[in-house]
C-alpha cells in the first residue's frame, strides 16, 4: 500500500480515537478507512473515501477544528488521486 495512503489511515485512526468527535462521525471515518483499505484500484479507493468525507463536512454537530482536520485529509486525498 501507498506510503500516502498509510498515512491518511492514519490521520483518520487519530479522529476516530478522539474523544471529542461524536460517534456518528466516528461511524463514518470508520467505513472511510475501510474504503481506504479495500483491496481495488487506488482511483476507487480514492473516490470512495472522498465522497464518504464529503458527507461528513457537512454533518453539524461537529467541532471546528476536526472539521478542519477533515478537510486537510480530503486534500491530501486528493493529492494522491
Amino acid at each position: 500500500m501507498d506510503t500516502q495512503l498509510l498515512s491518511i489511515i492514519g490521520y483518520l485512526q487519530e479522529l476516530e480515537q478522539d474523544s471529542t468527535v461524536p460517534k456518528n462521525v466516528k461511524g463514518k471515518i470508520v467505513s472511510t478507512i475501510k474504503a481506504l483499505q479495500e483491496d481495488r484500484e487506488l482511483s476507487i479507493k480514492v473516490s470512495k473515501a472522498l465522497h464518504e468525507l464529503e458527507v461528513l463536512t457537512e454533518e453539524c454537530n461537529m467541532q471546528p477544528y476536526t472539521r478542519t482536520q477533515l478537510f486537510n485529509i480530503v486534500s491530501l486525498l486528493e493529492a494522491v488521486s
